[in-house]
């Protein structure tokens, strides 16, 4: 789309510019939209021409018009994270911040990332995928039967793609079970039921600027109830430590998790992996995101944060992005 130069700014000498997407059709919109705002802000600081441009029927006519430098694309679940934007913007053929379709499509399906991370020798918890038609097929009540017969209690039921705790649901009794696939099954066709695992709950993000990925301080969350929705993006319900309250070996084991999900799964740029770490000092890989949650309360901004000197971090993001 665009004439790049190695030189510090964009095309033909002129300053860096930046299309920042954001928004779209999904149930993550708001959150999208306010993850666009904040990374504007941060790039505008640091003398980068930033636009943020909604995902709709303008958008194509609208890049082609605009010849921005790079595009992050910051739009959250479905289309964001499946591929499918990553794809267009390969047609377009213009730099873009993050993973490429084929890795997002990896990350995206959480039980095809659980499966190829379980190659490799990650733990994982037990788990099984299921669609909703099978239900309608085989009968929901003996399916659910089967299911906490071979996984137990605790569990968590969760959409096979999507994120934000979206139509998550951790369930202590089997007589929650089917109120809880109700609830996921609002947010996504297949639902993917895992063994809850117990420990501490830790999010570490990945960046790689051209020198290889390297893991950011690991950020504990500590929630009152469910780290759902509400507790993620409103003030008040979660508490968070950066750097995480870890010793030395269970910090080194929550980073390894987080740069292994990131190589294994082809990521690149930036990532977040959400993991628990039990007592016994294994840490258990949940999530992987390709698209992090940018908002004044979210989980990449915080490690930033602590690892110092966020704003430069996210105009070195943008450089590797241009540098392809």
């Amino acid at each position: 789309m665009s004439e790049h130069t190695d030189e510090p700014g964009g095309a033909a000498g002129g300053p860096l510019t930046v299309a920042i997407l954001a928004g779209g059709l999904s149930h993550e919109r708001d959150v999208s939209l306010r993850s666009g705002r904040r990374v504007a802000g941060v790039l505008r600081d640091q003398g980068v021409h930033v636009e943020v441009l909604d995902v709709d029927s303008s958008l194509i006519p609208t890049l082609e018009a605009m010849r921005p430098d790079v595009v992050w694309p910051l739009v959250h679940g479905s289309t964001g994270e499946d591929g499918s934007l990553q794809d267009l913007l390969g047609l377009l053929g213009v730099p873009f911040v993050g993973t490429d379709a084929t890795g997002c499509r990896r990350a995206s399906l959480k039980p095809v990332a659980k499966s190829l991370l379980a190659a490799v020798g990650v733990a994982t918890p037990v788990h099984v995928a299921l669609p909703q038609a099978l239900f309608r097929e085989v009968g929901a009540q003996r399916v659910l039967a089967a299911v906490v017969a071979r996984l137990g209690l605790p569990l968590v039921v969760k959409p096979a793609g999507g994120g934000s705790a979206l139509g998550v649901t951790v369930v202590t009794d089997a007589r929650e079970l089917p109120e809880a696939m109700v609830d996921c099954f609002a947010y996504g066709d297949v639902a993917l039921i895992e063994r809850a695992v117990s420990g501490t709950e830790v999010a570490v993000s990945v960046v790689d600027t051209g020198d290889g990925p390297r893991a950011l301080p690991p950020v504990e969350i500590v929630t009152e109830g469910p780290y759902d929705y509400d507790a993620r993006y409103n003030a008040g319900r979660s508490e968070y430590f950066v750097p995480a309250r870890l010793d030395d070996a269970g910090a080194a084991a929550v980073a390894d998790l987080a740069v292994t999900v990131h190589t294994t799964l082809g990521l690149r740029h930036l990532s977040r992996t959400d993991m628990i770490l039990d007592d016994a000092g294994t840490a258990w890989f949940l999530d992987a995101n390709v698209a992090p949650g940018m908002t004044e309360t979210s989980l990449f901004p915080q490690a930033t944060q602590a690892a110092g000197h966020p704003e430069e971090l996210y105009l070195a993001i943008v450089r590797a992005a241009l540098a392809g």
